[in-house]
């Protein structure tokens, strides 16, 4: 389904759209909670609004003000997200209303998470599963699938494929966040670890780590923290085999995703289709 000039296309085309404007507003206010200074390579929107402020010598700080710019920015752009699927049918706009709740679920775990010092490993991932596996990946092949008209059996092959590749995805990212160079990635590394978030890097390094680096550990996301933490525990992390076996988590779910496709009702082009897509995705470097 889904041919060009069919209804069904408009409504893939739609839905698509509307996902990367969700997509936007995700990205900015993430970046306005977790204080980040730089996305893809460029200056955060709210470091780009607090910069024009003390350009123009405005009233009031600057920083405040960025944020605030930056948050009606992101509210801007989920309403249009709205507004494009506001026309799509029911079924459609009813998995658009489930993505949009596990995003914020996620993100809301995401700081509580991060606030309560959790080391657990069901909480690192819920939040992978709904901050990142969810809103990235299973509900937006669930949402193309259902505007292109796929079956039942090919939408039930779906969601267990996105299940599996959506942690994959997740995992790649929490990678990315402790090693990922800047340079690639558009974002300086280690930021997830200055904010100490429950991630399932950071749920395996506090049951592995000891000495000065649990120490660093315990410091990093406080006024106790120190220049050196991050890049120490980047480096006792890796030796202490952390990014290694989230590698293979990584690489035992992107094979389970194939393995999904290997029994699934598609075309051909469609498994060669989704299976370079698991690639890519999990092997990405940004």
């Amino acid at each position: 389904g889904g041919e060009v000039g069919t209804p069904a296309h408009d409504d893939v085309v739609r839905a698509a759209a509307a996902l990367e404007t969700l997509h936007l507003f995700a990205l900015v206010h993430d970046d306005v909670m977790d204080q980040s200074v730089e996305r893809r390579g460029a200056a955060a929107a709210h470091v780009v609004a607090a910069r024009r402020h003390r350009e123009v010598d405005g009233h009031g700080d600057p920083d405040r003000f960025g944020q605030n710019i930056a948050i009606l920015l992101g509210d801007l752009a989920h309403s249009e997200a709205d507004r494009l699927v506001h026309t799509l049918p029911l079924a459609l706009r009813d998995y658009w209303y489930e993505l949009n709740l596990e995003l914020i679920v996620g993100q809301r775990a995401d700081l509580t998470g991060a606030a309560g010092r959790r080391t657990d490993l069901a909480h690192a991932e819920a939040v992978a599963a709904l901050k990142s596996g969810a809103y990235t990946i299973g509900r937006p092949l669930q949402l193309g699938a259902l505007a292109a008209g796929a079956t039942a059996a090919q939408r039930d092959a779906l969601e267990r494929f996105g299940a599996h590749l959506g942690r994959a995805f997740a995992w790649r990212d929490d990678v990315l966040g402790v090693w990922g160079d800047p340079a690639v990635t558009g974002k300086p590394s280690g930021d997830d670890l200055r904010e100490g978030k429950t991630t399932l890097i950071w749920v395996l390094g506090a049951d592995r780590l000891t000495g000065e680096a649990a120490a660093a550990m315990a410091r990093v996301g406080t006024t106790d923290a120190r220049d050196g933490d991050v890049a120490l525990l980047q480096q006792a992390l890796a030796e202490a085999g952390v990014r290694q076996e989230v590698e293979d988590r990584i690489r035992a779910e992107t094979d389970r995703a194939e393995q999904v496709l290997l029994d699934s009702p598609f075309t051909a082009e469609g498994v060669v289709g989704l299976r370079d897509i698991a690639r890519t995705i999990s092997w990405r470097s940004a």
